[in-house]
């Protein structure tokens, strides 16, 4: 009866432990740096310290909290070794145990159990640290680690049987704490476990939920931000924040002025208004992102702006900080991590949308200036060419000289007229013809032209598009043959696609000319097909096709995108 109560009361006392146990655990779970240590893959060398330090101090805490029992100590010294191995991986577990294990030897040199006690107490940091990979497969982890920490346990009985003498009284002494500390520290690391890992799911948990928010944010303002970033962009986007975030107030802002404020403080924080806190001049300035816990650090100029917290974030374009967005609350030191984590997130969405967007910009600038520039060509290139041809035929043929003046002045037009991103192919075919017309008056029968066109009459194509093709057969492949030739251009669906093609019969392209033809940094004359193909690959993604045979002709091919509803023309 008296054996029965003594296991009573050691596994009672044992289990009563589990208050401390549990401290250590929220300990864990809720020092910052503790926390990132044991979720890191890779653990530096200065944080396996403090983990071995944090792990071997619980166990030897557990040795001092330990109950005498027949010369021994009955204690939850495992408890910190076993889950410092399993969390903390070998180096950790066998340190820890080596740790705790010295010092329950250095306190009763020479004591009964002494021995045996820093012996099991190794091996049980040597068992979880090697168990810790499986560990963290495993899918319910407190069960996995209670489970093995019993194992544990009976190895150090095992060891206490084998290394403790007298026998007899090892073995009594195993009699009676086996069962006790086997249960209870199997249930004390199981509760470690559980607690640390729940914390540990919740961070995660947190995390997934921001990044739900930050990408659902991100993904509703997007298309707006991608059109630039301007107060109406802004205004948009502070809403949908505003929405999402539940915060109290969301700012956007570039280095000068307030673009959008949405939420409390709105009767102040006005758009295309002068920035009014020091705080946001302190971050544009710095870079670098700023938390405020109170109005004073947030300096608002206004007496009685509601607003009490705040998180400051840049937003920057190829490293230069160009805005900020602000997130506000109307408590004193309100804002917490998750706001400032979010916050770094839409920041950097934010910064690489707006970064596109002005990379956009700059190319349709960029294609807008080519492509007046290839309209600026043709005064230079054949208008003398054309008013000295019209001049010649006014007296001897008056009538063909008025219409070349309705076609040049219908190229002089189109010349003048502000760049389109897209015309109808009926539009950009009179421009050729009235081309055609002008140069076929200079040529005479040694320019033979032929149409094809069986495309669809609503079928669009960026302007500038044919014309500079056929002026290419025309003045390098025509005009070089003695005997002149023909072009023929034409025009069909295939797919989803409308295919154009001019093919000429003239003097075509050696090899090493061909391969010049489309090359950016080649400084002949080809400069209309460069700029043609380069703005085809732009807006769809493949440009012209060339193909030629010196002596026989040149074929330039290209495709757009048929139009949705079709109806063909001749």
């Amino acid at each position: 009866m008296h054996f029965d109560n003594q296991v009573i009361i050691l596994l009672r006392n044992l289990v009563s432990q589990g208050g401390l146990i549990l401290f250590f655990a929220f300990l864990l779970t809720r020092i910052r740096g503790l926390k990132r240590m044991v979720l890191a893959t890779s653990p530096r060398p200065r944080e396996i310290i403090v983990l071995l330090l944090f792990f071997s101090g619980i166990g030897i805490l557990g040795t001092y909290t330990g109950i005498p029992i027949m010369g021994a100590l009955a204690n939850a010294r495992v408890v910190g070794v076993f889950v410092g191995g399993l969390l903390g991986g070998p180096l950790v577990g066998i340190t820890a145990g080596i740790l705790a294990g010295f010092h329950r030897w250095s306190i009763d040199i020479g004591g009964f159990t002494s021995v045996a006690c820093m012996v099991s107490t190794i091996t049980e940091g040597l068992i979880a640290g090697f168990l810790s990979p499986r560990f963290r497969r495993a899918e319910n982890k407190w069960l996995f680690a209670a489970r093995w920490g019993a194992t544990a346990e009976l190895v150090q009985m095992l060891l206490i049987l084998l290394i403790a003498r007298p026998f007899a009284e090892a073995l009594q002494l195993v009699q009676i704490i086996a069962v006790p500390m086997v249960l209870g520290n199997a249930v004390g690391i199981g509760m470690f476990i559980a607690v640390s890992e729940d914390a540990f799911r919740e961070e995660e948990r947190i995390a997934v939920r921001q990044s739900h928010r930050v990408l659902a944010t991100a993904r509703e303002t997007t298309e707006f931000l991608r059109s630039g970033f301007t107060p109406e962009t802004a205004a948009i986007a502070a809403s949908i924040i505003l929405k999402n975030l539940k915060v109290s107030a969301v700012s956007l802002t570039n280095r000068e002025k307030c673009l959008a404020h949405k939420g409390a403080g709105e009767n102040h924080h006005k758009a295309l208004e002068p920035l009014r806190t020091n705080l946001t001049r302190e971050v544009i300035q710095s870079g670098s992102y700023r938390v405020a816990g109170t109005k004073e650090e947030i300096g608002c100029s206004e007496e009685g702006c509601p607003l009490s917290s705040a998180v400051i974030v840049p937003l920057k374009v190829k490293g230069e900080t160009v805005g900020t967005l602000k997130l506000y609350r109307t408590g004193r030191r309100t804002v917490n991590s998750v706001d400032t984590e979010v916050a770094l997130g839409l920041a950097t969405l934010f910064s690489t949308q707006i970064e596109v967007s002005e990379l956009q910009r700059q190319s349709e600038l960029l294609a807008t200036a080519e492509l007046q520039a290839l309209q600026s060509q043709i005064r230079p290139h054949f208008l003398f060419n054309a008013l000295t041809t019209i001049t010649s035929l006014i007296r001897t043929k008056p009538r063909q000289a008025r219409e070349l003046l309705i076609s040049l002045s219908e190229l002089l037009r189109r010349s003048l007229k502000k760049p389109e991103n897209h015309i109808p192919l009926e539009e950009e075919l009179r421009y050729i013809r009235s081309y055609l017309e002008i140069e076929k008056s200079r040529f005479g029968d040694k320019l033979s032209i032929e149409y094809a066109v069986e495309a669809p009459e609503n079928t669009l194509l960026p302007p500038l598009t044919l014309q500079p093709i056929v002026e290419n057969a025309v003045k390098h492949g025509i005009a070089g043959k003695l005997q002149g030739g023909k072009i023929r251009l034409s025009a069909w669906r295939q797919g989803e696609s409308i295919c154009f093609e001019v093919r000429d019969d003239g003097v075509g392209m050696n090899p090493e000319k061909l391969k010049r033809a489309l090359n950016p940094g080649d400084t002949s004359d080809s400069i209309g097909l460069r700029n043609v193909n380069e703005r085809l690959e732009y807006l769809y993604g493949s440009g012209l096709m060339i193909s030629s045979v010196p002596g026989e002709g040149t074929t330039v091919g290209f495709a757009v995108p048929a139009p949705a509803t079709a109806s063909v023309g001749a």
